[in-house]
């Protein structure tokens, strides 16, 4: 996400690089390059206006810090103006008495019903006792498009069976939320191609009846603009208490997200940032933000290890590190670890663009499959070869890779790179050291 807002913005921030003092030539080169940077991320023409009025203020009036160079300068001002544009975190919303009932809305296709499985997992694992429910009576199968996803993330649905008027299936709900000790419903409701009074009317009548806590607008992300006025109207008309953009991962430009608070005073409270149940996040704005500068995101990439990691596991294998007793079953373990964290662009995407990172191409695809490779590679070593590889000969070599369907070029390349980070390790023995060798293990040098 935002790949290619980032990239622009780092060219501009390098033209002020080394700059002994901040001109307005200077200044007027680096806006000009920024307005375009923004409006091709399809950010909203009025929005760029006003961050770059902002920007231009700041970079030549007295709120300049003295001790910073020019291009941090402007860095800064950047990031300020763009913290500003998507505003403060803004936590979801529960009823003082239970249950709670989230309203998700939007068009058709923004993918609501695949949301509200997303959210309702999310709720799970935070504590909370969801129960989701359809009142599309209009569009074939979408009840039971519900009732399999709740199947997959094993989350109660709400059946309505026999039932055929949305107010009546909300109020079954409730009923069984009440008997069942649902603290959270989540309403998947129709949606139309279009905006029009009908569904209007039906999603003021849902209002009326279930006073929701979150009335959330689901969204497409990588509509841009279109996205951000459907939200605009959606508002107008339901009064909008948050904004769950989706596919936010395959949206290089991120214009959405930037603008979506401004132009319609709704926040984004959530993020979809992949096809699985899981791949949804709250949105943190200081961390978008973060990566949009190429400055990452430590703080989820943090979260996501700690979400992962056996932490058992990881004590254990920092000993064997500190003894330098790494070997080919904690290098597996490591491949595994890695796996689980998610698609290791994704998790790439959170490093800051720095040092040895700085030069990673923008559209870098790693093939997971290589991952799989691996791991059956070693699967199919002995125990005995797995602790000391120095024992694979030849012939070993041809059974290994035989037995897990590869080549032994194939094994012969994972060989070297185990010694490689078992070499890096041996020499750090550090966090930097296994930083390093995740990088080998990528393919990035």
């Amino acid at each position: 996400m935002f790949d290619n807002l980032t990239e622009r913005l780092q060219k501009v921030f390098k033209t002020l690089r080394g700059q002994a003092k901040l001109t307005e030539e200077h200044l007027d080169t680096a806006l000009a390059a920024t307005r375009e940077a923004l409006l091709d991320a399809d950010v909203s023409l009025p929005v760029v206006d006003e961050i770059l009025a902002h920007i231009r203020q700041k970079s030549l009036g007295a709120e300049v810090t003295l001790q910073l160079q020019p291009d941090q300068q402007v860095v800064k001002i950047v990031r300020d103006e763009l913290q500003e544009l998507v505003g403060q975190p803004v936590r979801p919303q529960f009823a003082s008495r239970p249950p709670s009932v989230w309203l998700l809305v939007g068009l058709q296709g923004s993918g609501k019903t695949t949301t509200t499985g997303k959210l309702a997992k999310w709720l799970a694992d935070n504590g909370h006792r969801p129960m989701v429910v359809s009142t599309d009576v209009y569009r074939p199968a979408a009840r039971e498009q519900l009732s399999q996803v709740a199947q997959a993330i094993r989350q109660p649905c709400f059946p309505a069976a026999g039932i055929d008027k949305p107010l009546d299936i909300v109020r079954g709900a409730l009923r069984e939320a009440k008997l069942g000790a649902y603290d959270v419903i989540l309403v998947d409701t129709a949606g139309r191609l279009h905006i029009d009074d009908q569904l209007m009317d039906e999603l003021g009548i849902l209002k009326r009846e279930l006073a929701p806590a979150e009335i959330l607008f689901v969204a497409d992300a990588m509509t841009g603009q279109d996205a951000v006025r459907s939200a605009g109207e959606f508002h107008r008309r339901l009064g909008l208490t948050g904004v769950v953009l989706t596919k936010l991962d395959g949206d290089a430009r991120g214009g959405a997200a930037l603008s979506i608070r401004k132009v319609t005073g709704a926040p984004v409270k959530f993020v979809g940032v992949g096809e699985k149940y899981d791949a949804l996040e709250p949105f943190y704005p200081d961390r978008i933000v973060s990566r949009i500068l190429g400055m990452g995101d430590v703080l989820s990439l943090i979260e996501r290890v700690e979400k992962t990691v056996d932490q058992k596991n990881a004590k254990k294998l920092a000993e064997k590190i500190r003894k330098s007793d790494f070997n080919l079953e904690d290098f597996r373990d490591q491949l595994r670890q890695l796996r689980k964290m998610g698609p290791l662009e994704q998790v790439l995407g959170m490093l800051p663009k720095i040092g040895p990172l700085a030069n990673v191409p923008k559209d870098l695809e790693i093939d997971e499959k290589q991952f799989v490779h691996m791991e059956a590679i070693i699967n199919s070593m002995t125990a005995e070869e797995r602790v000391d590889y120095k024992v694979i000969d030849g012939s070993r070599r041809k059974r290994i890779a035989r037995g897990s369907g590869t080549s032994v070029q194939e094994v012969n390349q994972l060989l070297r790179q185990f010694q490689e980070m078992q070499r890096m390790i041996k020499q750090y023995g550090s966090l930097k050291g296994r930083m390093r060798g995740m990088g080998k293990l990528a393919g990035l040098s």
